[in-house]
């Protein structure tokens, strides 16, 4: 299922981007980027901080590697309120994505390597490996 085709949330002011950067971020926040030489490959962690996914019950993380699926790529809810997953990305790439809060909100990850406008008026991140 393709970003255009995927039946997920319709572009409506109840399911548009947060536009607000989170005010207050986890020390942790942010992509981390593990290159394995030997395999050509970069370990991505995404971390969705709780700040931007105030009582969430779910997220799932949703682009170009997973070709926009909304439902395959969960993430794990922390004890501290955030959300991360770690993804093996084959390397000389970019990659867009977005996050899905609770299958109706779109979040984008403020601290992404870079953003792009994507459709309906929500911008992608982008993660570059």
């Amino acid at each position: 299922m393709t970003k255009k085709e995927s039946k997920g949330p319709e572009s409506t002011e109840s399911t548009k981007m947060n536009s607000k950067k989170p005010s207050a971020i986890s020390k942790s926040e942010g992509l981390k980027k593990q290159y394995l030489e030997s395999k050509k490959i970069c370990k991505v962690t995404f971390r969705l901080p709780k700040e931007a996914a105030s009582d969430a019950k779910s997220v799932t993380i949703v682009g170009d590697f997973n070709k926009w699926n909304i439902t395959e790529t969960k993430m794990k809810k922390l004890r501290n309120g955030d959300f991360i997953l770690t993804l093996e990305l084959p390397c000389n790439r970019e990659y867009s994505f977005r996050y899905l809060i609770d299958a109706n909100r779109w979040e984008k990850d403020w601290f992404a390597d870079k953003h792009i406008p994507g459709d309906s008026g929500v911008d992608d991140s982008v993660v570059v490996v």
